[in-house]
């Protein structure tokens, strides 16, 4: 099986950047993030012409994430992130497809930071840490994905020079992050590239796609039981230096 998690950073105008890839990649299981569309405008019809049933979550403007599935529907499970009631930001789904339960999660970016949206953010993964507890206690054989706006390491990351005050590589956002995944997930990309920054995202500014000057903020995260499992994955890096590309690029894993 096929996962993939893509930040399409707009859904309706990088269409046929997505529909293309779709086609090229043929995965089973894809998480959008940021739809920048409202419920009704989701391109439901087209995705189901190209083969893919959806579960989705809008927001105008802004947020709204979705769970793709090759030849089957979603059964949705979920469309927040429990722990804050009055939180109406459209930033996670959770589905079950063939067998796996799928988070599909846009995590907050946080700058500018210090500040309220970095407090949102920390608070918001603190959520998604005690969410996940409860997942790994169940057994089930989740994935998590999505764009995380964490950068994990220095290593992650093209350089520091530029950043260093951005909220993705505070030490408190990165240690979020780690006792994440210390409760036992497995970060794919990571576990299968050891040795390259596997970069998922890169600037419209400055040129740094040209000079790949990428971060990876995007990532895969799986339970225990999906650990060997974990047969090959990847970047699909093509996809950000095409037309009107999202700043983001799809990453993917195959589990046995």
């Amino acid at each position: 099986m096929k996962i993939a998690t893509f930040n399409v950073n707009n859904v309706n105008r990088r269409l046929p950047n997505l529909l293309a890839w779709l086609k090229r990649a043929k995965p089973d299981v894809v998480c959008l993030q940021e739809l920048k569309t409202e419920n009704l405008a989701f391109p439901e019809s087209e995705l189901r012409a190209a083969g893919y049933g959806a579960v989705w979550r809008g927001q105008k403007t802004w947020n709204g994430v979705a769970i793709l599935a090759r030849k089957a529907t979603p059964v949705l499970v979920r469309k927040t992130l429990p722990g804050d009631p009055v939180d109406k930001q459209s930033r996670y789904i959770e589905a079950a497809v063939n067998g796996l339960l799928i988070s599909c999660l846009y995590l907050p970016n946080g700058n500018p930071q210090p500040g309220p949206k970095f407090d949102y953010k920390l608070a918001w993964f603190e959520r998604l840490r005690s969410h996940a507890a409860k997942l790994l206690k169940s057994g089930a054989p989740v994935v998590l994905a999505g764009d995380f706006n964490a950068v994990p390491t220095d290593f992650d990351i093209y350089s520091m020079n530029s950043w260093v005050k951005d909220a993705l590589v505070q030490p408190k956002t990165r240690a979020a992050f780690k006792r994440l995944v210390d409760q036992g997930w497995t970060d794919s990309l990571r576990t299968l590239y050891p040795k390259k920054p596997m970069y998922t995202f890169w600037d419209y500014k400055r040129h740094r796609w040209e000079r790949d000057a990428g971060l990876r903020i995007d990532h895969l995260l799986l339970a225990p039981s999906l650990k060997d499992r974990l047969k090959k994955g990847g970047v699909d890096r093509a996809m950000r230096g095409e037309e009107s590309p999202s700043d983001h690029a799809p990453a993917w894993i195959e589990l046995r």
